[in-house]
């Protein structure tokens, strides 16, 4: 049974920092290429950040370009999502994704699983 088990969410300030993390099992997770996603209220999921298995490099959206940095330990099979300067439109649910493919993918229906998200609200 695979699980993608995001924790770290939380209230923070404008300017502040998160920590997110994802802890997976029942996948070969150094295959894996691991993004986390978000979606606030009426909004539709957006892609945040992803890391390939192939090189660990990040790769962002426009929105967290330079201010979020996204990390993995496949001896840990976690993936981190490091969030600095934290501002209100950052607040969402935030989702950690994997996908078995060697390229970062940035549409969430081709993803393969799933966690059941995380709550991130920044107050102004």
């Amino acid at each position: 049974q695979v699980q993608l088990v995001e924790s770290g969410g939380g209230l923070v300030q404008a300017g502040g920092s998160l920590r997110l993390s994802c802890a997976s099992s029942g996948i070969t997770f150094s295959n894996y290429v691991m993004s986390w996603f978000r979606q606030a209220p009426g909004k539709e999921r957006e892609f945040v950040a992803g890391i390939s298995w192939v090189s660990n490099n990040g790769y962002y959206g426009n929105s967290v370009k330079g201010r979020f940095t996204i990390s993995r330990d496949n001896a840990k099979n976690t993936v981190s999502l490091q969030m600095n300067s934290l501002k209100p439109e950052d607040t969402a649910v935030y989702y950690c994704a994997a996908d078995n493919s060697p390229a970062i993918r940035f549409a969430a229906p081709n993803y393969d699983y799933w966690g059941q998200g995380t709550q991130v609200t920044v107050s102004s």
